[in-house]
């Protein structure tokens, strides 16, 4: 499969990803167990009267792919796809307090329309009268990963020259406490969480949006080449360093050939084990982590493609991603790997433009 352009890409995050020198103004956030996004002024972008019938993650995306679009120049994509592993959480959260409270009778649909997955990309297309390939992906922390790879075979396939494609999720309050409760967040005894080096299971958990113009063609504001995507359900321990290296091979590269390794560190003893064998393969290229600066979630795995997209074209390393020391003078090849508590894991290759 032929290679496609990242030519432009869009954070809203726990980090104040909107605004200008990302790289330089990131902050890590490990004493509180739940991050809220830092979130635009939507009336700035969005009518009031839509902003009210709108769930969180709707806003989120439809200001992310505003700016994606915009850098991008792009007023109507050719197709618009959308990773997400909740949805619209909140909107469905109404419907269901609204089926209980009024005994599964006399209920308003409009909860319910909203609360699909698909809510996000559709209200994506109504704002921009876009009526071309809408498409939804829920595949849990690989949904981002998804969407890239139907936007690369759009393109090889000369169904679209530019393809908006991004990531959502949100938090509600009802999921967070029973995720308290399975421990799927971390106690508040055990923070502030080591993300590296961590004891204890569970993660802190975060919310975003991150959206990207996936290209045919190279333009000036073109960040990075999106070369390859490998998704795996499963992978057993002992499979993980292979795994990495034959996605490599499959692309004529070798673990030297890696200049800096984008790993998933969620601060959950049991999963990150894996990142642990990743690291170990990979002794002279840049080791980084991201979690402690934007929380786990389903689609994190967006802040990561979106920090390294920055990396790649500011030919720069944020002192507070590294693991080790080492620095290299050219970053030609990244390479991302993530998964959510040991399940759909992901590798995704970029390259210096």
């Amino acid at each position: 499969m032929s290679a496609v352009y990242i030519n432009s890409a869009s954070c809203i995050s726990v980090q104040d990803t909107l605004n200008e020198n990302i790289l330089q103004n990131l902050h890590p956030e490990n004493s509180s167990n739940i991050l809220k996004a830092i979130e635009p002024i939507y009336k700035e972008f969005i009518p009031p009267a839509m902003i009210r019938r709108m769930s969180k993650t709707v806003k989120m995306s439809s200001v992310a792919s505003h700016y994606a679009l915009k850098e991008a120049g792009i007023e109507q994509p050719d197709a618009i796809i959308v990773g997400t592993g909740m949805g619209c959480s909140q909107d469905s959260e109404k419907f269901l307090k609204n089926v209980i409270d009024n005994h599964e009778e006399f209920l308003t649909p409009t909860f319910f329309i909203q609360s699909t997955h698909n809510t996000v990309a559709g209200q994506i297309a109504l704002g921009l009268q876009c009526h071309a390939y809408n498409f939804t992906y829920v595949n849990t922390s690989s949904s981002l990963e998804f969407s890239l790879l139907d936007a690369q075979l759009q393109i090889n396939d000369g169904e679209a020259e530019n393809v908006l494609a991004g990531s959502t999720d949100e938090q509600t309050d009802r999921i967070m406490e029973l995720y308290l409760l399975n421990n799927t967040i971390k106690k508040e005894t055990d923070l502030p969480a080591d993300y590296l080096n961590s004891t204890t299971n569970g993660v802190i958990w975060g919310e975003g949006a991150s959206f990207f113009v996936v290209g045919k063609d190279k333009t000036e504001n073109s960040y990075a080449k999106l070369k390859n995507i490998q998704i795996n359900n499963k992978v057993e321990l002992n499979e993980a360093q292979d795994f990495i290296r034959n996605f490599l091979a499959q692309n004529s590269l070798s673990t030297g050939d890696v200049d800096a390794v984008i790993l998933g560190f969620s601060g959950d003893a049991d999963s990150d084990i894996y990142y642990t064998k990743a690291m170990d393969i990979f002794p002279d290229s840049a080791q980084l982590y991201y979690k402690h600066l934007s929380g786990e979630f389903n689609t994190a795995s967006g802040f990561s493609t979106f920090i390294a997209c920055h990396i790649l074209k500011e030919q720069h390393i944020p002192e507070i991603m590294m693991i080790n020391s080492q620095k290299k003078d050219n970053l030609n090849n990244v390479l991302l790997y993530n998964h959510l508590g040991g399940n759909d894991h992901s590798l995704v290759l970029l390259e210096r433009v």
